[in-house]
């Protein structure tokens, strides 16, 4: 009995190691929860610009400026405007920031590098559907097709998870599966877009983010106290 005890004990060892080894296992649910509430405040934020404003600038669910330059960083500041372009800028690195931040300190409680091969791999896999999603997008801008870019950004953020998630936990590819899906429903509905990115940006985040860490982190955290 003993010896069937220690044999699979040996086999789930041998699998944590091929995981570990695969697998990015250090992403944390607290990770998302806090894009996910960066995501609301950055929607309300918007939202109480644009109800200042009157709802000047919206045409078909995009916020435009007078005229826009033809250069990245420029065509996008003109095209959201000043305070908008700041408030989304402000999300974005505060909801990196805090996932970087809760993913270090799982991986020192797991004793796992945070920057591996895995994490190297899931990170230019994510990669390359964003930057093409952005540089596609600006094309947008350019050409004036303001409807498609709230509903192309969850798109392309969709694809961009669906296309990590084999380095990571597959609840992710879910999450992927269920914001690109909100996107393409957005197509649909062009005026609704700041309400599309609060479901699918925050909304959606803080739910996966509350059953990742429900999954994977609540049991180990109480066994650590237990200990």
């Amino acid at each position: 009995m003993n010896s069937q005890n220690q044999t699979l004990e040996t086999i789930q060892d041998i699998r944590n190691m091929m995981d570990r080894s695969s697998r990015f296992i250090s992403l944390s649910g607290l990770s998302g929860i806090a894009a996910g509430l960066c995501a609301l405040t950055g929607a309300w934020f918007a939202y109480d610009v644009i109800e200042k404003s009157g709802g000047a600038g919206v045409r078909k669910g995009g916020l435009i400026a007078d005229g826009y330059t033809n250069d990245g960083v420029g065509m996008l500041y003109s095209f959201m405007g000043s305070r908008l372009f700041y408030i989304a800028l402000f999300t974005l690195l505060s909801a990196i920031v805090l996932a970087v931040f809760f993913t270090y300190i799982r991986s020192k409680r797991q004793g796992v590098p945070v920057w591996g091969s895995t994490a190297k791999r899931m990170i230019w896999n994510i990669a390359v559907p964003l930057v093409a999603g952005g540089l596609f997008l600006l094309k947008l801008i350019e050409a004036g097709v303001y409807g498609l870019i709230a509903p192309g950004c969850l798109i392309f953020y969709g694809i961009a998870l669906i296309n990590g998630a084999k380095y990571t936990f597959g609840e992710i590819r879910f999450l992927g599966y269920v914001i690109t899906s909100l996107g393409v429903i957005n197509c649909w509905f062009p005026g609704y877009g700041l309400y599309f990115w609060a479901a699918g940006f925050g909304l959606l985040h803080i739910i996966y983010g509350i059953v990742m860490w429900n999954k994977y982190e609540r049991q180990p955290m109480q066994m650590e106290k237990k200990v």
